[in-house]
């Protein structure tokens, strides 16, 4: 098994969820986080005052799959999340040495 996580811009959410529901991706967590890279926050301007914004806003999703399934998760969130530009997001794939379903006790891929 798989654990994905996805940092991505927050209007590409709905998008993103729909295209991996379309591939058989059962289940998701998602949060609001905020955070930088390579872009390093930016600058606005509110009231005529300009202020630097250090954390920029993104979406965190986390989902655990199967092993077969990964790639096509993985792909997908690159395909559907890419705006080519700076702060299209990161994936980050761990494995994942088991999983519970704490209603059913379901074990393994099964809890998935």
């Amino acid at each position: 098994m798989k654990y994905v996580i996805a940092a991505i811009k927050p209007y590409k959410l709905d998008e993103v969820r729909e295209a991996l529901t379309a591939i058989g991706v059962r289940g998701m967590m998602v949060s609001e986080i905020k955070g930088f890279g390579t872009q390093s926050g930016h600058t606005e301007i509110y009231r005529g005052a300009e202020y630097a914004v250090n954390f920029v806003p993104k979406m965190k999703l986390e989902i655990a799959v199967s092993d077969t399934l990964a790639e096509d998760v993985v792909a997908t969130i690159a395909k559907v999340a890419k705006t080519d530009k700076i702060g299209d997001g990161k994936i980050f794939v761990l494995d994942l040495k088991d999983a519970l379903r704490v209603r059913t006790g379901d074990t393994g891929e099964d809890a998935l």
